[in-house]
Parts: C-alpha cells; sequence; structure tokens
C-alpha cells in the first residue's frame, strides 16, 4: 500500500506522510512474485492508510485472494494495521481466511503516548480479539519491543492481556533505534532477562514463543508456522488423552 505512512511512531523508521493512491496491480503483482520464487509461507503486510475509509483492508483481502489463485500451496500470514476507527475493516480480512493473523502491539500501555502516538492499546488488542471471535481456528499472533523503559509488570500485563485475546503466539525482541531522531535505546535487555520472559510467556498458555534480542516479528515466520501448528495438534492430542 505504498513507501509512506500516515503514523508517525517514534520507533519505526519508514516515512510519514500523505500517501498516494493505491495500486490495484499490486495483489497480482504480489502473487506473481510468490508464484514465481516459489515462496512456502509469505507475510503480507504495509503501512499505516488512514486515508482510507476501510483502512486497507480490502487491499489485504485482494493480496490473500491473488496468493491463492497463483500459489495454492503457499500459506499466508498477515501483519495488519490496528485499523482504528474503521469499522467492519477486520471482518473483511479475516474473512479473506489468512493462516495467521498478526497484529503487534509493540509496547506497554504507559508507553503509546511517546512511542505510539496514532494508535490505542485497546484497539490493538481488540482487534487480536474480534480475529478470534470472528475465526476460533485461525491462529493469531503479537510482537513486543523491550528496552524502551517497560517495566517488568507491564510485560507480564500485557501478556495477561494477549492470554485474554486468546492470542497464539507472541514475540519479543529488543528495540534498536533506527536514527538520532527516533526514540532513545532505555536498556539493552540481557540474554537471560529474554529467557525469563520466554519462561513467564509459556507459563501463561502461549502456544509458541519467541524471545531473544534478535527477535523480530517476521523472521523464520515458515518455520514457526510449522510449530505453531505442532503445537496446537499436541495440546489437542494432550486434551483428548
Amino acid at each position: 500500500m505504498g513507501d509512506t505512512c500516515t503514523r508517525a511512531c517514534s520507533f519505526c523508521n519508514v516515512r510519514t506522510g500523505q500517501p498516494a493512491a493505491l495500486d490495484a496491480d499490486e495483489p497480482n503483482r504480489v502473487a506473481d512474485a510468490v508464484a514465481r520464487l516459489g515462496l512456502r509461507h509469505v507475510v503480507v503486510t504495509s503501512v499505516d492508510r488512514d486515508d482510507l475509509a476501510d483502512g486497507g483492508a480490502a487491499h489485504f483481502a485482494a493480496v490473500i485472494a491473488a496468493i491463492r489463485a497463483a500459489a495454492p500451496a503457499a500459506t499466508i500470514e498477515v501483519l495488519t494495521p490496528d485499523f482504528l476507527r474503521k469499522p467492519g475493516a477486520v471482518e473483511v480480512v479475516v474473512a479473506a481466511r489468512p493462516d495467521v493473523f498478526n497484529h503487534n502491539l509493540e509496547t506497554v500501555p504507559r508507553l503509546y503516548p511517546s512511542i505510539r502516538p496514532g494508535a490505542r492499546y485497546y484497539q490493538s488488542l481488540r482487534l487480536l480479539d474480534s480475529v478470534k471471535r470472528l475465526d476460533p481456528g485461525m491462529f493469531t499472533k503479537s510482537g513486543l519491543m523491550v528496552g524502551l523503559g517497560e517495566q517488568r509488570a507491564e510485560i507480564l500485563q500485557v501478556m495477561d492481556d494477549l492470554r485474554v485475546a486468546d492470542v497464539d503466539f507472541l514475540t519479543v525482541g529488543q528495540y534498536l533505534q533506527p536514527s538520532v531522531k527516533h526514540a532513545a535505546v532505555a536498556e539493552f535487555v540481557s540474554p537471560e532477562a529474554f529467557a525469563e520472559v520466554a519462561s513467564l510467556a509459556r507459563a501463561r498458555g502461549f502456544l509458541l514463543v519467541s524471545a531473544t534480542p534478535l527477535t523480530r516479528s517476521s523472521y523464520h515466520a515458515d518455520a514457526d508456522f510449522a510449530a505453531l501448528k505442532a503445537a496446537r495438534e499436541a495440546r489437542r492430542a494432550q486434551a483428548a488423552a
């Protein structure tokens, strides 16, 4: 949906401004690239498009449909905006049936005004909850950055909030400052602290957790998707035993 975002998050190095019109041929070009490259798992993401009536939801759905037609064996993960004040948008994306619906909370609620000023924590949480209510079988995923000044208790509360929304997969990685104009790194979190976060997250019931300094939301996404499916099957088998 272009290279220009309508938000100005202080952690993100994407350009902010008034975006151009949507490229109607983009879904076909993305699908053609997926087919030509023989991709097994595809992550589809975008800038925020607050200028669009549906936030770009129909465009996401069109990309999913085009990939399904061109590469039916590929699995699809979407990493969407929050669709703030875009009623009906999440329903459009869920109806297109991606295999994984990802939306990152990014940070703890207290830091939203400085780190994610155009977003609302509870909107992002409601979005993830809505996906599960619309399609309980769809995998949901969210991610956090640490090192922005958050407290341990705040991270635990976010984990609890995500589990109430029945989110399956949590990623946690170290924030790195893209430029001197962006939010400063408050702390470089130790590998030991990441291991503790991972352990606490697993204890809360996430199907899958990735928490390391270099964890990023879409790294190793195909392997993670396979692990996610295996974890669900193992949990179902355990429940049936």
